[in-house]
């Protein structure tokens, strides 16, 4: 995706995290395009991958409506996630993982330390953790060497905010979001530990419970509708 396009689509998807862009309203090529000084092309592309991330809904021709999105949406696609990422660990512990995958998460570890070691952390902070999280997390999935679950946590990726690579973020408690991550990445030290010395059971119930801490997020989200204060890290394509 071009430039434009991915500031567009990040640009959106805050919008309609944060409430200002409210379910049930409709989005038109044209005026988004004007809205941001865009082409048509890129907004088009932002569109088809927000429909795809279950954020909007086609609306007749070739508008879309924002969907409308409960903590209860939100809270299932997250569970099924932590059952399909806790069977992967699992998998990937009993199997034993590779030099390259061992190095790649003590990588991500030794970047999360350095993050969180000096007690907060800025926006810009969290955009790194996000990027660091989503290489984590793949490593794990990649390791099971079972390719059912990359596919099944592909589609379940449509349900919003069910990915792993969507971060939601309350700008009005940073020391607040500073624990909550500190403490995922405390759970990232953990998993690790159980791969490696080959605990699969152990292994499936921190990630488990690592998605299961990710819930939060529903509640971000029902009081961002109120005071706007969620910024949300996707991807950027």
């Amino acid at each position: 995706m071009s430039k434009p396009g991915q500031l567009v689509l990040i640009a959106l998807r805050k919008m309609i995290a944060s409430g200002e862009l409210a379910a049930g309203e409709r989005l038109m090529e044209i005026p988004t395009a004007q809205r941001f000084g865009v082409s048509r092309m890129p907004v088009r592309m932002a569109f088809r991958t927000l429909e795809q991330e279950g954020l909007l809904v086609p609306s007749g021709g070739r508008g879309y409506q924002v969907r409308s999105v409960s903590p209860g949406d939100i809270a299932d696609g997250v569970e099924v996630r932590g059952v399909l990422e806790g069977l992967a660990a699992r998998q990937a512990a009993e199997r034993g993982l590779s030099d390259e995958a061992r190095r790649a998460l003590e990588r991500c570890l030794v970047e999360g330390d350095q993050l969180f070691d000096k007690g907060y952390v800025t926006e810009d902070d969290l955009e790194v953790y996000h990027d660091l999280n989503m290489r984590f997390h793949q490593v794990i999935v990649e390791s099971s060497h079972n390719p059912a679950i990359a596919d099944a946590l592909a589609r379940n990726d449509h349900l919003p905010f069910a990915s792993v690579t969507a971060l939601a973020v309350d700008r009005g408690d940073m020391v607040r979001e500073y624990r909550r991550f500190n403490y995922a990445h405390m759970q990232h030290h953990s998993v690790f530990d159980a791969l490696v010395s080959r605990q699969g059971a152990r292994a499936e119930a921190i990630m488990r419970e690592h998605a299961n801490a990710t819930l939060r997020y529903a509640e971000i989200f029902s009081s961002a509708t109120a005071d706007a204060r969620m910024k949300v890290i996707l991807p950027a394509s």
